[in-house]
């Protein structure tokens, strides 16, 4: 295929190369003639492993050039990839003003050219960019989104010093599009790569790259404030850590990965808390650790905000314990939604097979004792058809199976969703999901 790749820095010149590589014609554009006179010359934009003799070797091969001229480029390829800088403001906002002056220039080219073109953004963006980029080229060219251009969202996940390793080996090729025919030229060209190539809608791919990297540096920050507890405690703190990246089943893997309701139970808000009060008392700061809580907090009042616009209305709580198949209450993160909606006046029955109010002991009943003092009255004895008949906001609290096949039969409520249901339920009630 034949690609432009505005932009010669870090991901413009190490996709430069690497396209080419693969059997691509590529044309390099900047602004910098300094840039263009090094690719022409076969001399790498940058420092990176391995990337300087694939440049040499390609421009040999006549696959590669580079050129000032944005139009020469646009005219004489298929796929223009944006590959310039997004630097941050002293704001913290992101600068697009070099993305948006490349989609001017695309735009005035395209309005001399009768073919279809495909504009790839690569360079690092918020979610909305890409529809104001193509309105640019809308302006500029006087050509039709969707007709003559499509714009894609195609953002990269490459590391500095191992770039042209990662290239080549990704875990996987992102494109976000909603044209079939601009996803079908983007996925042609990365053909020759190992990896699944997954389409999406442009936004979602717009915010991975933010996703992804804010993930890197937690896991990096939470890494070194155990450090940081080990070392007060003369433990080796790498072997901590290698022992918990071990397990593949649920630390290094998709599980709890998943967005939704607050987490609960004895274990994760018990040893959290030993975990704080253990750096407490070693006097080590551990701001990432002590935030968890907080956002677990954050979650159970989005979902009181959430309900609160349906008060007067009967809500139906279906599960009352903390995940399916226990009957465990003790910090159920829906003892704490119920008790502060009963607070407000809400209407509200709860049906939970799994709890009798008179095999309650224990810590159970201690805590549901102090929590909701009349739980008896809330939980209904009726069948669960019978309840959520009788009710106007059905509440799905957990996946238990017999929950999630009536909610699937039911029809004309409101669903406020914080599992995760079909899309037959969104279908055919009125639909709420706690973050999707």
């Amino acid at each position: 295929m034949k690609v432009s790749i505005f932009g010669l820095g870090y991901v413009g010149c190490v996709s430069l190369g690497c396209l080419a590589k693969n059997g691509h014609k590529v044309i390099g554009v900047d602004v910098t003639q300094s840039k263009v006179d090094q690719i022409n010359s076969g001399i790498a934009t940058i420092v990176e492993k391995d990337i300087d003799g694939i440049i040499k070797e390609q421009r040999e091969n006549g696959r590669i050039s580079a050129t000032t001229d944005a139009f020469e480029a646009v005219l004489n390829t298929e796929i223009s990839i944006i590959a310039v800088g997004t630097p941050s403001t002293s704001k913290g906002h992101l600068n697009l003003e070099y993305i948006f002056k490349v989609a001017q220039n695309i735009g005035l080219a395209l309005k001399t050219k009768n073919d279809y073109h495909v504009v790839a953004i690569r360079s690092t963006i918020l979610p909305g960019t890409c529809e104001k980029v193509s309105r640019i080229i809308e302006q500029f060219s006087e050509k039709k989104i969707g007709v003559d251009f499509d714009v894609v969202d195609n953002p990269e996940f490459l590391r500095e010093g191992t770039a042209v390793e990662d290239y080549y080996n990704p875990p996987l090729t992102l494109i976000g599009g909603d044209s079939e025919k601009a996803l079908g030229l983007m996925e042609k060209l990365y053909i020759e790569l190992p990896a699944s190539v997954v389409k999406v809608d442009i936004r979602t791919a717009e915010i991975m790259k933010y996703v992804n990297n804010t993930f890197h540096a937690l896991k990096i920050s939470f890494a070194n404030e155990i450090g940081n507890i080990c070392s007060e405690l003369d433990i080796d703190s790498k072997k901590v850590m290698e022992i918990l990246c071990m397990d593949k089943q649920l630390n290094i893997s998709s599980y709890y990965m998943k967005p939704g309701y607050a987490y609960g139970g004895s274990c994760l808000p018990k040893d959290l808390g030993g975990l704080q009060t253990l750096a407490h008392d070693l006097y080590v700061d551990v701001p990432i650790i002590d935030s968890i809580g907080k956002t677990n907090q954050n979650q159970i009042q989005r979902s009181i905000k959430m309900l609160s616009k349906y008060f007067g209305k009967k809500i139906i709580f279906l599960g009352l314990s903390f995940k399916a198949g226990t009957d465990d209450l003790r910090n159920s993160p829906f003892v704490e939604l119920i008790e502060s909606l009963l607070g407000k006046g809400f209407d509200i029955s709860i049906y939970d097979e799994n709890i009798n109010m008179a095999l309650l002991t224990g810590k159970n009943k201690e805590y549901i004792d102090q929590k909701i003092p009349h739980l008896t009255e809330l939980l209904t004895d009726k069948s669960i058809k019978e309840i959520i008949e009788e009710g106007d906001v059905i509440v799905v609290g957990n996946k238990e199976k017999y929950f999630i096949d009536e909610i699937e039969k039911t029809t004309g409520k409101i669903i406020f969703d914080i599992v995760g249901l079909s899309e037959q339920v969104k279908l055919n009630n009125t639909y709420i999901g706690i973050n999707w």
